[in-house]
């Protein structure tokens, strides 16, 4: 690398982390409104601009805990997105996170710095985001997809323990698809994720029924 290239100047990253959470069946995900140019009031997903003295990860939490409030959250690192104009001010490289939270354990801040809102959306209800957000967050469900086939990523919606039907309607409502009870309780058990306990517990008001918790 030559330091004094001018091609390796104005470049920064940005690190953006879709945040899902479930309520009421229903998929959403934390969106924020911008106060600042570039996109002035446009909704936005969390994130901002990593400082030059922090690990990337590291920035990601640091900017969801002043957009939103929410801290001690989990993130999976989803994928990178480098198109030389997805930024107006400079070049800037997004570097894509989610995670999940249990929407009754967070209480998300209104109004920052930076930032005029922020609420939770229906997956289904996105509205036209900033800079290549709306990109990011379609790539960033795919990845959720994936994951919650084959690791506990849903854990903290779940801590203690849950019935089969309740679980199942969670991965319905992620997956947009309706799962064999067989096949699904089969699968999760042997991808090693959930395991079975000596509980029984209700769900919506039916009979009791075997209580499971996430490896």
């Amino acid at each position: 690398m030559e330091k004094n290239n001018p091609k390796y100047l104005n470049q920064g990253i940005h690190v953006i982390s879709s945040i899902f959470t479930i309520e009421k069946g229903i998929i959403k995900v934390l969106l924020i409104k911008r106060s600042n140019e570039p996109y002035y009031g446009k909704w936005a997903l969390v994130g901002g601009a990593l400082y030059n003295d922090e690990e990337i990860k590291d920035g990601a939490l640091r900017e969801i805990k002043e957009k939103s409030g929410i801290e001690n959250i989990d993130l999976n690192l989803c994928n990178v997105f480098g198109k030389i104009n997805r930024s107006p001010i400079m070049r800037m490289v997004g570097i894509s996170y989610l995670g999940v939270v249990d929407i009754d354990k967070v209480n998300i801040l209104r109004k920052t710095r930076k930032t005029d809102n922020a609420n939770w959306f229906p997956i289904t209800e996105i509205p036209n985001l900033a800079y290549d957000h709306n990109e990011i967050l379609d790539d960033a469900i795919i990845h959720l997809k994936e994951l919650i086939m084959r690791t506990n990523i849903l854990k903290s919606l779940f801590p203690n323990y849950f019935t089969l039907p309740e679980l199942k309607k969670v991965y319905e409502s992620i997956l947009g698809i309706n799962l064999d009870r067989r096949n699904f309780r089969k699968k999760l058990l042997t991808q090693n994720i959930i395991e079975p306990t000596t509980k029984q517990i209700k769900f919506e008001g039916k009979k009791p029924a075997i209580a499971y918790k996430f490896k």
